[in-house]
């Protein structure tokens, strides 16, 4: 299997690793986290100039057509630098879930709004009680006048405070904990009966808690009641992407904690001449190649059609992700001393931005346990 890039990916990806270099240094960043929003439109402007907003559509919806390879460049890139924009939530989540249950019609007239950057999404998924379970919806939806109209509770919802419009998951029939009986809903953030309290979260980012007291959705998006299997598809594609994302965050806490052991020094000397810690220092360098590869593997498996098999290689990659971000981001905050622990060095916040991800759709000791429910990652094989 060829792992080169074409000239096309190397171009993306240069292009890419400009912007977030030039836009994204450390200092920047924490003006930009002081905005209105927590993140800044003028940069969202130029993602959608560069065609990132657009990436993974098809040309006729004003995209680009790439594929997860693209994504991957440019979350890995988007990791480096710490990116605060919604980025995840509208375009992976928001647009993949468009992309995948929408109509021609949907898809026309939405899809062309993210790529140009004048539609911003979020996916209310998450309740109180559902923890990682997409499955578990408490929230209902209830036939109105021809359409639906939509009571509950949303928590958690990524990026959900400055959203134009919200997916939401909903339950038309069946028990709290059914996999059948749910429907995708596009509600308008502004639209009576909808209530959001916005916060930020631990890495910098914001999300919201969103009440609906019966607000009427705008459209559902698929076959109502038949929703979930979209859902888990493109949750896939969000922890693919993630993947990605943790590689950046990753080789840049590796890189900056060589860098620090090169230049600190204890006893007339720099500490990186100790070998104890040259040793710790190469076995962060293989936590991090070890989550390139699951990152890589989890982006080539995510367009897998066999739900079983692509959600083996997700809660793969989830595991060892999650295993490598803890033991990078734990030595580098140890080999840097306090300055790791402080608000004013990046470590830190690469090692909280991490931690978040590890949460994200599952930690990875909840994808262990999963994967090992399903019989390990090459379980269906064994089992042949």
């Amino acid at each position: 299997m060829d792992f080169d890039f074409t000239e096309e990916q190397r171009l993306l990806k240069d292009s890419v690793d400009r912007l977030i270099a030039d836009r994204y240094e450390f200092e920047a960043r924490k003006k930009i986290m002081a905005e209105p929003d927590g993140w800044s439109r003028d940069i969202w402007a130029q993602y959608a100039e560069l065609g990132l907003l657009g990436l993974p559509f098809e040309e006729r919806h004003g995209g680009f057509g790439g594929g997860p390879v693209e994504t991957m460049l440019v979350m890995e890139a988007f990791g480096r630098g710490l990116v605060l924009e919604p980025y995840l939530a509208t375009v992976i989540l928001g647009g993949g879930l468009i992309r995948a249950a929408g109509t021609e019609e949907q898809q026309a007239a939405l899809l062309p709004q993210i790529a140009g950057g004048k539609l911003l999404l979020a996916f209310a998924h998450v309740e109180r009680q559902s923890r990682y379970d997409l499955f578990d919806v408490a929230t209902t939806a209830k036939p109105s006048g021809g359409g639906w109209v939509l009571d509950g509770a949303k928590s958690v919802v990524l990026h959900g405070d400055c959203a134009d419009k919200i997916l939401v998951s909903a339950r038309l029939s069946g028990n709290r904990r059914d996999r059948d009986g749910i429907g995708l809903f596009l509600v308008d953030a502004k639209a009576d009966g909808v209530a959001r309290r916005g916060y930020p979260t631990q890495d910098g980012l914001r999300a919201a808690e969103i009440t609906l007291s019966g607000a009427k959705a705008e459209a559902v998006l698929g076959e109502p009641g038949r929703a979930l299997p979209v859902m888990e598809r493109v949750v896939d594609e969000a922890i693919a992407a993630l993947s990605a994302e943790s590689v950046g965050l990753l080789a840049s806490m590796q890189e900056l904690t060589v860098e620090y052991l090169k230049t600190r020094k204890q006893f007339g000397v720099t500490i990186g001449s100790f070998q104890a810690l040259q040793h710790r220092a190469v076995d962060m360098f293989v936590s991090v190649e070890q989550a390139r590869s699951m990152a890589l593997f989890a982006n080539v498996m995510v367009s897998e059609t066999d739900a079983a098999e692509r959600a083996r290689a997700m809660s793969a990659a989830k595991v060892q992700i999650g295993r490598s971000g803890k033991h990078v981001g734990e030595e580098a905050i140890q080999l840097h001393g306090g300055i790791g622990m402080t608000m004013e060095y990046k470590v830190g916040h690469y090692f909280k931005r991490q931690t978040m991800i590890d949460l994200m759709f599952g930690t990875a000791d909840e994808h262990l346990a999963k994967l090992a429910r399903m019989g390990g990652l090459f379980g269906a094989a064994k089992a042949a």
